[in-house]
């Protein structure tokens, strides 16, 4: 975390834990009006002349699509065609950025700087430069308008103001991230919560995970080509844009090949969430692996865990998925871009 932005948390409410970390209060399962900080999230900028060439060749999605008023989702692949990390990327004056969790930065920095060679591109690892927190709930159109000269109407909308990003993230409720230097970002903080409830980034991790965005982790490195996790249906991959490091195998399975596994939103009863690669079980699961992964997992209420969850489909049909052998089931359902579509 950003020192600056640390220590204005710490003169305001916020406290810290036995590790040392910032620490926030939890959050109901919906909260009307919630401020989350968001340095939890990381930011891998990457610069020079050749930079959009440079990531065009390494990321699965268009960078030729991504533009001033727009932020695109997108992955970094292997040779395999299986995701190493997956993104938000937006281009914030010469520089493009890649947001993703601080745990995924470092390896991917470490990684895309392996391909630079002769090309003219500083790949850096950037997650202190700038600050981010989020403001979900139907008050955050109302409470943000004052403050900044405008927001971005459309799922995935960019607005740039000077320094300050603002970013409206998909789902429901209405929410916004705000990305800016320490200077910018804590006097709109603290007009901010004196409105909202300040609460912890677990509760951003929930909408992403009921608005069905997928998060690659270390622990699930390498192991989901994009399809599994939908990045398809959620614009994150283009098939027309040519070569990508992985992009045949991504581009086979499209064209010519049957998925057998995707991504659900699920409910289990569970004291906590379980790990992102936690394996999943079934019965009728005909695979030598197991019947599928948790994404990612948050608790949704007493009890309860909300999750991510990439399945076998036919496992998924039955409603027979668990955690474990003996764990408990898990409800499984469509995200909502899938349900809209139907």
């Amino acid at each position: 975390m950003n020192s600056q932005w640390k220590a204005h948390l710490l003169s305001r409410t916020a406290e810290i834990d036995a590790a040392g970390n910032v620490r926030f209060p939890a959050a109901p399962s919906a909260a009307d009006c919630a401020l989350m900080d968001l340095s939890t999230l990381g930011l891998i900028a990457v610069s020079g002349a050749d930079a959009t060439q440079f990531l065009q060749g390494q990321l699965t999605n268009d960078l030729g699509t991504l533009t001033p008023t727009r932020t695109q989702l997108s992955a970094h692949c292997s040779p395999k065609g299986r995701m190493l990390a997956n993104f938000r990327v937006l281009r914030f004056g010469d520089l493009v950025y890649l947001q993703l969790p601080r745990s995924t930065a470092g390896a991917l920095v470490k990684r895309l700087s392996m391909f630079v060679l002769r090309s003219k591109v500083t790949v850096e690892e950037a997650s202190d430069r700038l600050v981010g927190i989020g403001l979900a709930g139907p008050c955050a159109p109302d409470l943000l308008a004052p403050e900044l000269p405008s927001l971005p109407e459309d799922a995935n909308g960019l607005a740039l103001h000077g320094e300050v990003a603002v970013m409206r993230i998909p789902g429901t409720p209405p929410r916004f991230q705000v990305l800016g230097p320490v200077d910018a970002v804590a006097p709109l903080w603290d007009r901010l919560a004196r409105e909202a409830t300040v609460v912890n980034a677990d509760y951003w991790a929930l909408l992403d995970i009921r608005a069905g965005l997928p998060t690659v982790y270390p622990q699930t490195a390498d192991l989901f080509v994009p399809q599994m996790t939908n990045m398809q249906l959620i614009g994150g991959v283009s098939f027309t844009k040519g070569c990508y490091t992985g992009q045949e195998v991504v581009a086979r399975m499209q064209y010519l090949g049957r998925l057998k596994r995707r991504m659900y939103i699920a409910e289990v009863q569970a004291d906590e969430p379980p790990q992102p690669g936690a394996e999943l079980y079934s019965e009728s699961s005909t695979s030598e692996q197991a019947a599928g992964w948790v994404v990612d997992a948050r608790i949704s209420g007493p009890d309860r865990c909300a999750l991510l969850a990439v399945v076998e489909i036919a496992a998924a049909d039955t409603q027979d998925v668990r955690l474990g052998p003996e764990g408990p089931s898990l409800t499984l359902r469509e995200p909502p871009y899938v349900t809209n579509q139907q």
